[in-house]
C-alpha cells in the first residue's frame, strides 16, 4: 500500500459510492459559534486596548484639518515603536488646569531639545521658520492667553504641541510642553463623515 491513497468507487457494485458528512449535533454547532463569537470579541478588545483607537473630535482647535464630529482611529502602538515626529496629529489625555475634554488632539511642533519661537504668528524651531501647510491661510491671527515664555526650550522626553486652529486653541502655549507618557497614540486617518475621510 503507497502512502497516498484515494478514494475509488466500489467496481462489484453498481451503486454509487457515497461518502456521507457527519453531522454534527446541536450542542456541538451552537458550542462551535460561542467559541467563533468569545474569540472575535477577545480579539477587539485587545485590538482597541493595545493597537487601535476610534475618537470622536469636539471642538474648534484643529480647524480646518480636523472639524467637530470628525471620527479618526489612533495608533496607540506608534510610541512604542519610535519616537514622536514632528507634524504627527497625536491623542494625548487631558491635563491638569486644561478645559473639561477628556483627551485633546494636538499637532506636534517641537521634539526634545528644541529652541520654540512664535514671532507674528509665525512658529520658529532653532531659529528656522517652520513650514505648516496645514493651517488655514485666511486665518492670521494667533492670539491666545499664555503662559510659556519664548523662546522655549522642550525638556527631554517631552513635546510641544499645539492646534492647527491657533487663535481657538488651548495648547503648549498655555500648559507648556507634554511628556511623551501622557501620549495615546497617533491618530493617522479620519473614518468619518465619508466626506472628510484623508490621511493624516
Amino acid at each position: 500500500m503507497t502512502a497516498d491513497t484515494e478514494a475509488v468507487p466500489d467496481e462489484s457494485s453498481s451503486a454509487p459510492a457515497i461518502v456521507k458528512r457527519a453531522s454534527k449535533s446541536p450542542t456541538a454547532s451552537l458550542l462551535e459559534w460561542v467559541v467563533v463569537i468569545a474569540v472575535a470579541i477577545t480579539s477587539a478588545l485587545l485590538m482597541k486596548a493595545y493597537l487601535l483607537a476610534q475618537f470622536q473630535v469636539e471642538g474648534t482647535s484643529m480647524l480646518n484639518t480636523l472639524h467637530p464630529g470628525d471620527r479618526v482611529l489612533v495608533n496607540r502602538l506608534s510610541y512604542h515603536l519610535h519616537d514622536p515626529r514632528r507634524g504627527d496629529v497625536v491623542v494625548l489625555h487631558r491635563l491638569e488646569g486644561t478645559s473639561g475634554e477628556r483627551d485633546l488632539i494636538k499637532r506636534v511642533i517641537a521634539l526634545p531639545g528644541e529652541v520654540v519661537d512664535i514671532r507674528d504668528c509665525m512658529v520658529y524651531i532653532d531659529n528656522r521658520l517652520l513650514e505648516e501647510p496645514y493651517l488655514d491661510p485666511t486665518i492670521a491671527s494667533c492670539t491666545l492667553p499664555n503662559g510659556t515664555t519664548f523662546p522655549y526650550v522642550v525638556p527631554s522626553g517631552d513635546v510641544f504641541v499645539m492646534g492647527d486652529n491657533r487663535p481657538g486653541s488651548g495648547d503648549s502655549r498655555s500648559f507648556g510642553a507634554i511628556d511623551e507618557d501622557n501620549l495615546v497614540g497617533r491618530a493617522f486617518v479620519v473614518i468619518w463623515p465619508k466626506s472628510d475621510w484623508q490621511w493624516l
